[in-house]
């Protein structure tokens, strides 16, 4: 009976275990918490001297003195910073929130020293790219992939507001802040794709010379993606006073999605115990679904792209090998709410006041 209890015991503790997801997605008064504290004395210890953080660490792992100890010695490392996988930007909304609540200096010290980071980081043409200092390939490109350029201009853009809990930013860096999410803003319209003298939409990486669609990993070719570009156009429709190339770029980004959409079609787990992961994806008729987007599409076709790791075009996704089926997304409702709500109120909004 002693030994239930205690497993018992031990489940409900780990099933209250808050992880970095939720940690960021509290009640205010929790970020005074002593559990709070200890996950950003974490966050803290894994931030680099440079003010970035490495990506895919879940900062609420709890900490032994010799993996502090070796962090501490690793912090002079500036290689592996990056914005990528929520990497940085999110670091920074987590500490700000504990400076506002626990008003502990050193949260604040260490929002600073990353908002440096991110302002350093831009090129001068406005862009971001994967990781600074650059790390060479793929990802010195300008990147909107996974949402990591513009996850960094939303932090910026509330920094520059003054906006809680980002208020106790200085009026210097707040106008550096707002100078950066021009210059972003900038070099998003630059690189829309047109095709034939028509807007389309973005690839998920740009050169960062020539700005044109880029390719990154072997599966990620230059093309035009369903999926970045409605996490570009929900940045657009929320600045206050667009101009006309905003909303130029906004409409016709809208009108490419609605251009390009998948109707009666669905990707299903299809159950099979012989395969790897004990199942595929596949793509079957559904005439009651609602539409789908690609993650990629041919540019000037319009065509959805599927590719595996031998950096083949393929326009099917059973053509392309299981790992990357199952390993990736390809076909998904990306500007599903986009299309049905986000943009018909701010084309509500915005037409009402001309």
């Amino acid at each position: 009976m002693m030994i239930c209890g205690f497993g018992a015991y031990v489940q409900a503790q780990t099933a209250n275990k808050i992880d970095w997801k939720n940690a960021q997605k509290q009640k205010s008064d929790w970020y005074a918490s002593s559990e709070a504290i200890t996950i950003a004395d974490n966050v803290l210890l894994y931030q680099n001297n440079n003010g970035g953080w490495l990506k895919n660490i879940d900062m609420t792992t709890e900490l032994g003195d010799k993996e502090k100890e070796q962090l501490k010695k690793e912090k002079s490392k500036s290689s592996g910073t990056t914005i990528d996988n929520g990497a940085t930007h999110t670091q920074m909304k987590f500490l700000a929130k504990m400076y506002e609540n626990s008003g502990q200096d050193k949260f604040k010290k260490g929002f600073l020293q990353g908002l440096d980071y991110l302002l350093e980081a831009q090129y001068e043409n406005g862009g971001w790219p994967q990781y600074y200092p650059i790390r060479k390939g793929y990802y010195e490109h300008i990147t909107f992939n996974d949402n990591a350029m513009i996850g960094v201009m939303e932090l910026l853009k509330e920094v520059s507001l003054g906006k809680p809990p980002y208020n106790f930013v200085d009026e210097v860096q707040r106008q550096k802040s707002g100078e950066a999410i021009e210059n972003g803003l900038d070099i998003i319209l630059k690189t829309q794709i047109e095709v034939d003298g028509t807007l389309t939409a973005w690839c998920a990486q740009h050169d960062k010379d020539d700005l044109g669609p880029a390719k990154a990993r072997a599966y990620e070719l230059p093309s035009i993606s369903g999926s970045e570009s409605v996490d570009i156009v929900k940045y657009l429709i929320e600045l206050d006073h667009p101009d006309a190339a905003v909303r130029k770029a906004i409409t016709s980004a809208v009108a490419w999605f609605e251009e390009v959409k998948t109707h009666n079609k669905r990707v299903v787990r299809k159950m099979d115990e012989s395969l790897p992961k004990g199942y595929d994806n596949v793509v079957v008729v559904d005439l009651d679904s609602g539409p789908l987007w690609a993650r990629f599409y041919e540019i000037g076709t319009n065509r959805p792209i599927f590719v595996g790791r031998d950096g083949i075009m393929k326009y099917n996704l059973e053509e392309i090998e299981h790992e990357r089926r199952v390993g990736y997304s390809y076909l998904r409702n990306y500007a599903e709410k986009l299309l049905e709500k986000d943009y018909p109120e701010w084309r509500e909004k915005w037409d009402s006041q001309e």
